[in-house]
């Protein structure tokens, strides 16, 4: 394939330092680039600090505006064989438009992770109950699962959401497609090059504030873990980091507690390999965990909840523990950080999923392959998918006037 135009249409511009779904959008970008497409990234959103300088891997930016036929020009020139929504709220906002202006572009939604399954576990934890069906069949979902219909392919980033996404709304497995994080393996040398268990100290939690699990697990980790944990190990410390901390967050920082709120992270790996453990007692979320893959990487095993662990570890034995119930956790938590042999096994499991599950040349030509053969068979897969075309012909008629009268209130 040469030389053929992809857009990617951005929820934000990538950060990879501050987000999991930062990094994720890179690794996507990588990917393109090899199948040969010249690659423009446009996004509605302001940039900040954080934001990564695209132009540097050879990536063209634009900034467009949402509800505004200048879009309409802009693709119409462009012209893309392929278009990549990232997350269902772009492809809400711009799929009719590029559906009427380049009515042959390959639509791809990356849904980085389920969201209607996130708000599902979220509403299921304040009403304390099991995820139950009515919850899964939320309005996030309804709109999610709509958007899947009417791209072409969903990329999703963990088995457990395909098997959902399947068996419970009977999603036809052709308009899926497994894409995990894409990581490069990582080698003996570098894993000689690794503090070792004294050499670390303390225990590290890492995420964005602005994904509500996080600050959820860090709550959690203030009002009924830690306590239990410093109960034991009364000199150890927690150290927090993660972009975009909010008041409610700073105030939770205790020195005497060593309970400390470090905030952004310059550098994730020089952080977590300092670390003797990382914590993960996310109670809700979904898709793949960024702070799993960075202690994998570095070497730092983790306490995790079965939220976090989920599509991570497939068959393989997870690098550290898998426990719910706070006082398990706590227990776990001090076993790994006492017990040199006992994390040194953990720390060896972590290596292996990395290089097993989410080494990125296991999946390039596979990917590759599927982009392919769905730009040559684009019509008969669209005939083949008939809610979709229902789907896109509704949505194009109401989304359409909807944007159209913001666009001329807004004149």
């Amino acid at each position: 394939m040469s030389n053929s135009n992809l857009l990617i249409i951005g929820f934000v511009w990538p950060e990879p330092n501050s987000s999991a779904a930062g990094s994720r959008m890179l690794q996507l970008i990588e990917q393109f680039q090899k199948q040969g497409f010249d690659i423009t990234f446009a996004s509605a959103a302001k940039p900040s600090q954080n934001t990564f300088n695209l132009s540097v891997i050879g990536v063209k930016t634009r900034a467009i505006i949402l509800n505004d036929s200048s879009f309409d020009i802009f693709i119409t020139e462009l012209n893309p064989e392929v278009v990549v929504f990232d997350r269902f709220m772009t492809e809400e906002q711009y799929g009719w438009r590029v559906a009427e202006y380049c009515p042959n572009a390959l639509r791809i939604l990356d849904t980085e992770d389920f969201h209607g399954l996130r708000k599902a576990r979220e509403l299921a934890l304040k009403d304390g109950v099991e995820v139950p069906v009515e919850h899964l069949q939320n309005d996030t979902t309804k709109r999610e699962i709509a958007s899947i219909y009417r791209c072409d392919l969903s990329l999703m980033i963990s088995e457990a959401e395909i098997e959902i996404l399947t068996k419970q709304f009977k999603i036809d497995r052709d308009l899926l497609y497994y894409l995990p994080f894409l990581l490069q393996p990582i080698s003996e040398d570098e894993i000689k090059e690794l503090p070792t268990f004294k050499d670390r100290q303390h225990f590290i939690t890492i995420g964005n504030f602005l994904h509500p699990p996080n600050y959820d697990a860090v709550l959690h980790l203030k009002q009924t873990i830690w306590p239990l944990i410093r109960r034991e190990l009364p000199k150890a410390e927690l150290h927090i980091y993660g972009a975009y901390e909010p008041q409610k967050v700073s105030q939770l920082h205790n020195e005497k507690q060593g309970f400390l709120i470090k905030g952004f992270a310059e550098d994730v790996n020089e952080v977590m390999q300092k670390a003797n453990v990382c914590l993960a007692p996310l109670r809700f979320g979904a898709g793949l965990k960024g702070k799993l893959v960075d202690a994998m990487q570095n070497g730092t095993p983790c306490v995790m909840s079965s939220i976090a662990a989920e599509g991570m570890f497939g068959e393989l034995e997870a690098n550290g523990f898998i426990e719910n119930d706070a006082k398990a956790f706590a227990e776990k938590a001090i076993t790994l950080y006492n017990e040199s042999e006992v994390w040194q096994n953990k720390q060896q499991n972590g290596f292996k999923v990395i290089n097993e599950r989410f080494n990125k040349t296991d999946f390039e030509s596979g990917f590759e392959n599927r982009i392919d053969e769905l730009i040559k068979n684009l019509k008969s897969h669209r005939q083949n998918n008939f809610i979709g075309n229902l789907l896109q012909h509704q949505t194009l008629q109401s989304t359409k006037y909807l944007s159209k009268w913001i666009e001329e209130k807004s004149k």
